[in-house]
């Protein structure tokens, strides 16, 4: 099958509510700085009620992800499951209009579109409460045959990790990624993902993972260690290649037992860290399916992290594209 789109990535499609919040205001409503807690329709709108004024825009992990595919240049693909109401219809023009790829079977007469509440300290920390609706409700029947055989690499979201039709969805896309030859690729997502399924994890990498991304802490969690050198050694064996975020210390790549590591992009001024993670695996899975050298890949990977966590929002502001250009990459 010819290469449709560079990256095609599964998620939860959730529409982002950012707002700055003082470590006091965490604390008065019992929200474990710096994680992501899921919450019910109702806590959902009780936090939000609370909540400074924020803003509004589409979001979800592997969404974002695709959102600087999108502004490299990349052609990218999305999968995910949205409900048939206001939200969602936002969601969904949103995606088509970065230019991806997005045609979803609305859920009619269930959950409401997916939505998170992010609470940002002055240290630039996010504090995620999601209520995931309508988003867990994607199966195998959303997989969709043609975009999966179709991308160079096929970019799974930790998060729907949680769902066990998720999970059916996720086994599906792999066969179907590697039966045409395609890279599967998984993001960590979060610590706490990690802690609940850490052996279904551990059997999926093993099994069907090329591409691994996490950061320290979810690399860590994974092991059950708090020594990042043992957890990167402990890895190794279990997928071909593995980014690993490590914030101001930049990241580390490791690929047929070579070991390397890229600098983080300078920052003027941290503002807020949301989708850092989720732009890093833009900018590298961008840079490795148009051929560049793993070096370029983590160079294109850092810059795009460090544009998002110049400003509010989990998505550029800017051309990644033009910035890359720019700085040479």
């Amino acid at each position: 099958m010819p290469d449709l789109y560079d990256v095609a990535a599964i998620g939860n499609a959730i529409v982002d509510v950012i707002a700055p919040a003082t470590d006091e205001f965490l604390a008065a409503n019992s929200l474990d700085k710096g994680a992501m807690m899921l919450v019910d329709q109702g806590q959902s709108a009780a936090l939000y009620a609370k909540m400074a004024a924020g803003v509004k825009t589409s979001g979800g992990s592997a969404g974002n992800t695709v959102a600087g595919v999108a502004s490299f240049g990349g052609k990218a693909a999305y999968l995910a499951k949205v409900a048939a109401d206001e939200l969602g219809e936002v969601f969904t023009n949103d995606m088509r209009a970065i230019g991806a790829h997005f045609d979803p079977i609305p859920l009619v007469g269930g959950p409401a579109t997916a939505i998170s509440m992010i609470n940002v300290t002055p240290d630039a920390q996010r504090t995620m409460c999601t209520y995931l609706g309508a988003s867990v409700e994607f199966t195998d029947d959303d997989v969709q045959k043609d975009v999966i055989e179709g991308a160079k690499i096929v970019y799974l979201e930790g998060y729907l990790f949680d769902a066990e039709a998720a999970r059916r969805a996720f086994a599906k896309a792999a066969a179907l990624a590697h039966g045409a030859g395609r890279m599967i690729a998984l993001t960590l997502s979060d610590g706490f993902v990690v802690a609940r399924h850490r052996g279904a994890l551990m059997g999926f990498i093993e099994g069907q993972v090329d591409l691994l991304f996490a950061n320290e802490t979810e690399i860590t969690s994974l092991f059950q260690t708090t020594d990042f050198d043992a957890a990167v050694s402990a890895i190794r064996p279990h997928v071909k290649l593995a980014a690993i975020t490590r914030s101001e210390k930049g990241s580390v790549i490791l690929s047929n037992g070579e070991r390397l590591t890229v600098k983080a992009e300078p920052v003027e001024k941290l503002v807020d860290t949301t989708g850092a993670g989720d732009q890093y695996a833009a900018g590298f899975m961008f840079g490795l399916s148009r051929g560049r050298s793993l070096q370029q890949c983590g160079q294109l990977a850092s810059l795009a992290a460090a544009e998002v966590i110049s400003h509010y929002g989990p998505r550029p502001q800017v051309s990644l594209k033009d910035l890359a250009a720019a700085r040479g990459y």
